[in-house]
C-alpha cells in the first residue's frame, strides 16, 4: 500500500507542478492566470513535502480526526475555495480581502503548529466514544475548530461560483467545477474523520483529474481569445496537384496552400451564409480531408473548423451591424447563424463581448 500511495503522490506532484509552470508562463501575458498558478504550485509543493513522510509511513492507522489530516483539510479547503474564482493573490487591492478570508485558517493552523513546536503529543481517538471524556482538552477543541473552519470553506466552494456567475463574467464551466470540487472536498472530510488509505487514494485521483480539467479549460479559453489572422483575399485557388508538389519540399507551405484553397472557396462561394453549412460540406467542397483541414487551420491560428466557419459569419455580422443592415440579434440569421441565441453565444465566446452591447455600440445611432 505504501508503494501505491507513493506512486499516487508522485503523479499528483508532477502533474500539479507541470500545470503551475505552464500557468506561470501564461500569467506573464494575462494576470488572471497568476492566482491559479500560485494555488496549483502550492498543491505541487505540498506533494513534494509529503513524499518523505510517506517513505517513513509504516501502515499505522491514524484513528479518527487526526490533527495532521485536519491541518491538511483546512489548508486544502481554503485553497480550493479560491481556485475557481481566479482571485489575483499578488494584486494590491486583493491583499486585504485575502488576509481577512484566510484569518480563520491561519489562526487554527498557527495554534496547531505552535503546539507541535512545543512537542505537544496529540490525543489519539480510536472511535467516537472516546470524544466525550476528552472533549474539554485543548487538542480536541482545536480539532473541532479545524473541522468547523474546513466546513466553512467547503460551503464557499459550492456557494461562491454560483453567486459570482450572476454578477460577473465567470465562465459556466467554473460553476460546474465548483460543485464537483466541493463534492470531492466533502469526500475528503469523510476520509479525515474515518481514516482509510483507500479513501485517500480515491481523493487524490479525483482531485488531480478535476484540477487537470480546469487547467485544460483555462488554456482552451485562452486559445479561443488569441488574435485571429486577418482575412486576406485569395484570387486563385491552389490545385490539389500543386499542393501535393509543394508538400514534397515544405510541409508548412503545403498547409498554407491548403488554407488558401479553403479561403478561396469561403470568399467566392459564401456557402457559410447557409446555417446548415458545416465541416463536412467544407471538406467535400475543397477536397481536403478532416484531419488535414484541422491541421492547416491550427497552423494558421484557428482553434477548430467550426470556429473558422463562424469567423466568417462574425465578420459579416459586424459589417452589417455597422452598416445598419442588422439591428437586432435575431436578424443575424442572414449571415448563417441558426438563431439569435446561437449568434449571441458564438459572438460572446469568440469576441469576448456581448452581441447586444456590440450592436448598441457600433450600430447606427437613431
Amino acid at each position: 500500500m505504501q508503494n501505491i500511495l507513493l506512486i499516487f503522490i508522485v503523479t499528483y506532484t508532477v502533474v500539479h507542478l507541470m500545470m503551475s509552470a505552464v500557468l506561470f508562463l501564461y500569467s506573464r501575458y494575462k494576470v488572471e492566470y497568476l492566482a491559479p498558478a500560485w494555488i496549483t504550485s502550492i498543491f505541487g509543493i505540498g506533494g513534494c513535502i509529503s513524499i518523505p513522510f510517506i517513505l517513513h509511513y509504516e501502515g499505522k492507522e491514524f484513528g479518527i480526526l487526526h490533527p495532521y489530516m485536519l491541518m491538511l483539510l483546512v489548508a486544502s479547503s481554503f485553497l480550493q475555495s479560491l481556485q475557481p474564482l481566479s482571485i489575483a493573490m499578488p494584486g494590491y487591492l486583493q491583499w486585504g480581502r485575502m488576509w481577512r478570508y484566510a484569518t480563520p485558517a491561519l489562526t487554527v493552523l498557527s495554534i496547531y503548529a505552535l503546539g507541535l513546536l512545543m512537542d505537544s503529543e496529540p490525543v489519539v481517538l480510536q472511535n467516537f466514544s472516546d470524544i466525550p471524556e476528552k472533549l474539554l482538552q485543548s487538542d480536541i477543541l482545536l480539532r473541532v475548530a479545524c473541522l468547523g473552519v474546513s466546513i466553512y470553506y467547503i460551503v464557499n466552494i459550492f456557494r461562491l461560483p454560483h453567486l459570482l456567475i450572476k454578477h460577473t463574467q465567470v465562465p459556466r464551466y467554473v460553476k460546474a467545477y465548483g460543485s464537483a470540487i466541493g463534492i470531492v472536498a466533502t469526500y475528503y472530510v469523510v476520509a479525515t474523520i474515518f481514516f482509510s488509505m483507500i479513501n485517500i487514494l480515491i481523493y487524490l485521483g479525483l482531485f488531480t483529474l478535476l484540477n487537470m480539467y480546469i487547467f485544460f479549460r483555462t488554456l482552451e479559453t485562452m486559445a479561443i481569445h488569441l488574435p485571429k489572422p486577418a482575412i486576406e483575399q485569395v484570387q486563385e485557388a491552389p490545385t490539389q496537384e500543386w499542393i501535393a508538389e509543394v508538400e514534397k519540399e515544405d510541409f508548412n507551405q503545403a498547409n498554407k496552400q491548403r488554407f488558401n484553397r479553403m479561403e478561396f472557396f469561403m470568399q467566392q462561394k459564401k456557402e457559410w451564409t447557409d446555417n446548415t453549412f458545416g465541416r463536412d460540406r467544407l471538406c467535400e467542397a475543397t477536397g481536403i480531408n478532416r484531419h488535414l483541414m484541422l491541421q492547416c487551420l491550427r497552423s494558421q491560428g484557428y482553434n477548430n473548423i467550426h470556429d473558422y466557419i463562424n469567423s466568417y459569419r462574425i465578420n459579416a455580422l459586424k459589417q452589417k451591424i455597422r452598416s445598419g443592415e442588422i439591428r437586432t440579434a435575431n436578424e443575424s440569421v442572414i449571415v448563417g447563424f441558426g438563431s439569435g441565441k446561437t449568434a449571441r453565444n458564438c459572438f460572446e465566446r469568440m469576441e469576448d463581448q456581448s452581441l447586444d452591447d456590440y450592436i448598441k455600440e457600433k450600430g447606427p445611432k437613431a
